[in-house]
């Protein structure tokens, strides 16, 4: 049984606070991305409810005429808004407090470690749910495609990619980057991290 997992992260979003659309440079970034879909045979798309992720899937959904499923586990472990009253340095605060102490569970969403843990058991489900063989979109957020990455893999298959990755994963994720990660008999490979060369910028 051997799955291919592409774990997108969503386009380019507006810089303010609560759930937000993309921007116009981000229309653009998700218009590319479909580009490099378009050879794929899709098998399914599914993506975080919020909006920026569920714009940028539409825009893979119309070109490969694939439906998309909205999943909660894929949200990311928090977002600036679902704290009343939180200033962006009060969130980025909690964030990086976060990010270093993978077990640390902030005052409003999930601790890395459980945002790693929803991913995953979200790969397994959709394992368990498809053929040998399939192509399946995951349209995402940064923070919880590196949550997962550094609570799956021992830290040096990840300093291939990056030489400092648990260190600088904050910035490693690049809006409509793609991971490519192949599932083979339930152990997962990174064939490809991060990848923006299908991004015309």
């Amino acid at each position: 049984m051997v799955l291919t997992f592409y774990l997108v992260r969503h386009a380019l979003k507006e810089k303010a606070v609560g759930d937000v659309p993309i921007t116009t440079q981000g229309v653009l970034q998700a218009q590319w991305t479909t580009e490099y879909f378009k050879r794929i045979p899709i098998s399914s798309i599914v993506a975080s409810p919020l909006r920026r992720a569920q714009e940028t899937a539409q825009y893979i959904a119309n070109e490969t005429k694939s439906e998309i499923a909205a999943d909660d586990r894929l949200r990311e472990r928090a977002n600036w808004g679902d704290l009343p009253g939180q200033t962006f340095e009060e969130f980025v605060q909690m964030w990086d407090r976060c990010t270093a102490d993978p077990d640390y569970i902030p005052p409003v969403g999930d601790s890395a470690r459980q945002a790693a843990e929803r991913l995953s058991s979200l790969l397994t489900e959709l394992s368990n749910t498809h053929t040998s063989g399939d192509h399946i979109v995951v349209v995402t957020h940064g923070g919880l495609i590196t949550d997962f990455l550094v609570n799956h893999f021992p830290e040096h298959e990840l300093n291939v990619w990056h030489p400092r990755f648990i260190a600088e994963q904050s910035s490693l994720i690049p809006e409509c980057s793609i991971t490519k990660l192949v599932c083979d008999q339930g152990k997962y490979r990174i064939e490809d991290f991060a990848s923006t060369k299908h991004l015309n910028e």
